[in-house]
């Protein structure tokens, strides 16, 4: 098949990336492919191409035209400075252009060691390319900026980690794998030469509308920060924690990229934490807001030498801009938030009316997800849903009676309002206790319950029969939950 690749990094950035090659797989076996995202890329594949495909997309072969690299970058992991990282365990196959214009590049992940694999083994083990398959495909089916997946193909290899697994080959699609580390990587090593030239680049492929700007990377960053409150304020409406939001996992472009140990809040607690590798809390559920803000200001420090050298009064501002983000972020925030409770106008109490529901959540133990679902199964005037959430009728009555009222205050009526709370608070998520249970058994060679779970969770809003199970809350007696990172 023709994938008839433009590939403008290789082309416009050299030194920004090393060459790089697959490990040859020794029995290459397709284990999905998502024809929907071909389709929106402008990929024509009919199941002749398949075993060409197959070869590709396992690091067999190369189409043609495809200009394999490895991307630089650095990044603050878990608050620690890390000079070099780069694609370790990647290779970037080059870049298509969909009929809409867009331009996304298409790599391959846990395709073998490149330049910046730092002694590591470049592979990936099936657990995870399926994770990042299926939890990329819900926050896209429930409309958050994220990466996709084009396709998961096995190796036939065994890939070692605390014990042998199965390897596997994720086909990543994104719209730049342009990273906050890759500018502080060249922030760090080589000045403000080479942070121009990645910004100018940045702004012509990402935000061409800024390159008329006063200051172009000002405005890159005050853009990239409007861009990571959205996203941000987005996970937390649907209780998404990522667990590892280092600044060399942050792309400019908007999209949540890097799903390791990542998972979503059952009972809501605002300090949950997933990653059997953030022992101190770094990046629990609450405090990624507080992440965003100190990832900016990192990526601000690396776009200062550009700001600076079209005006050095601009360093003020750029400063101002990263001192606004808290505000900017709230303000994001509750407008999401007032969009999950059905309000459409803003009210006045509105900040202590979502702060008090948090704090209803928490004391209560009551499961983020399903929660929004009920009230707006309470606005059709059925309260069975909510009354299986609470652990006793009214444990949530003042804050419920104050909701009501807010919601008397509206132009529309309450059907009118449940159906616009059901279209942004969706119903199946894929819960951790089903992910796991669906990765075991792939793992051990069946892919019925992950194929199962794709399906629900690509149609996360809309009441299915039969699907009951996917959107029951975590069993109470369930032990607690851990992620852990592929690498």
């Amino acid at each position: 098949m023709d994938f008839a690749f433009d590939n403008s990094f290789h082309d416009r950035m050299e030194g920004f990336y090393a060459p790089a090659e697959a490990v040859t797989p020794s029995a290459p076996a397709l284990l999905t492919f998502n024809h929907p995202l071909a389709e929106r890329l402008g990929l024509e594949v009919d199941s002749a191409d398949m075993a060409e495909l197959v070869r590709i997309l396992s690091g067999q072969g190369l189409p043609d035209g495809a200009n394999p690299l490895a991307l630089a970058y650095a990044g603050h992991q878990f608050g620690h400075f890390s000079p070099q990282l780069g694609d370790g365990r990647a290779l970037l196959l080059g870049e298509i252009i969909a009929p809409d214009g867009a331009r996304f590049d298409i790599q391959l992940k846990g395709s073998g060691p490149t330049a910046f694999s730092r002694n590591g083994d470049g592979k990936a083990a099936i657990g995870p390319v399926l994770r990042e398959f299926l939890v990329s495909e819900a926050m896209a089916a429930m409309g958050v900026p994220t990466t996709r997946a084009l396709a998961a193909v096995a190796t036939g290899d065994r890939v070692q980690r605390e014990r042998a697994h199965p390897g596997a080959v994720l086909t990543r699609i994104a719209s730049s794998h342009i990273r906050v580390g890759t500018f502080q990587f060249f922030a760090a090593h080589f000045g403000a030469d080479h942070v121009v030239q990645l910004a100018d680049y940045s702004i012509r492929r990402h935000f061409p509308d800024l390159a008329e700007a006063a200051n172009p990377s000002l405005a890159l960053l005050d853009r990239v920060i409007g861009l990571q409150c959205e996203l941000v304020a987005q996970w937390l409406g649907v209780g998404f924690i990522h667990g590892v939001m280092n600044t060399d996992n942050v792309a400019i472009s908007g999209e949540t990229i890097d799903y390791g140990p990542c998972a979503f809040m059952d009972r809501f607690a605002v300090n949950t934490v997933f990653s059997s590798i953030d022992a101190n809390g770094r990046y629990a559920y609450g405090r990624q807001p507080q992440i965003l803000h100190w990832n900016m200001a990192r990526f601000a420090e690396a776009l200062l030498p550009a700001i600076h050298r079209v005006s050095p009064a601009d360093v003020d501002a750029a400063k101002a801009l990263v001192e606004a983000i808290p505000v900017r972020f709230r303000t994001i925030w509750h407008a999401r938030v007032r969009e999950k409770l059905g309000l459409g106008g803003e009210g006045t109490d509105d900040g202590e009316l979502i702060d008090t529901l948090f704090d209803e959540l928490e004391e209560h133990g009551v499961d983020f997800t399903s929660f929004f679902r009920a009230i707006a199964m309470l606005l059709r005037g059925d309260e069975a849903m909510l009354q299986s959430l609470l652990p006793a009728r009214d444990a949530m009555a003042p804050w419920i009676a104050q909701w009501w009222e807010r919601i008397a205050h509206e132009t529309k009526g309450p059907l009118e309002h449940a159906d616009a709370m059901d279209a942004v608070n969706p119903l199946y998520i894929p819960r951790n206790h089903l992910v796991e249970a669906a990765l075991d058994a792939a793992e051990a060679g069946d892919l019925a319950q992950w194929l199962e779970l794709l399906e629900v969770v690509r149609h996360p809003h809309v009441i299915r029969p039969g699907y009951e199970r996917f959107a029951a809350p975590a069993p109470k007696d369930a032990v607690p939950y851990k992620t852990f990172c592929g690498t």
